[in-house]
């Protein structure tokens, strides 16, 4: 699975950095930055969660 970031409906609050750290994060300027843009099957849980709990529904996981 490939993750995929709306960049203009981000608006940085972090709860994707915290529910799957493996693949997000919230840098110093509030940009949110993938650390891998393909989600592994030991990080698809944690990356659902976090999709599932955008409330600006700005992320989305798709299939490669």
């Amino acid at each position: 699975m490939k993750v995929t970031v709306d960049r203009a409906k981000c608006t940085g609050l972090g709860i994707c950095e915290s529910m799957a750290p493996d693949v997000f994060e919230v840098d110093e300027n509030g940009d949110l930055v993938l650390l891998t843009e393909t989600v592994g099957t030991d990080q698809l849980d944690e990356a659902r969660a976090a999709v599932e709990g955008c409330p600006t529904e700005a992320l989305r996981l798709v299939e490669e």
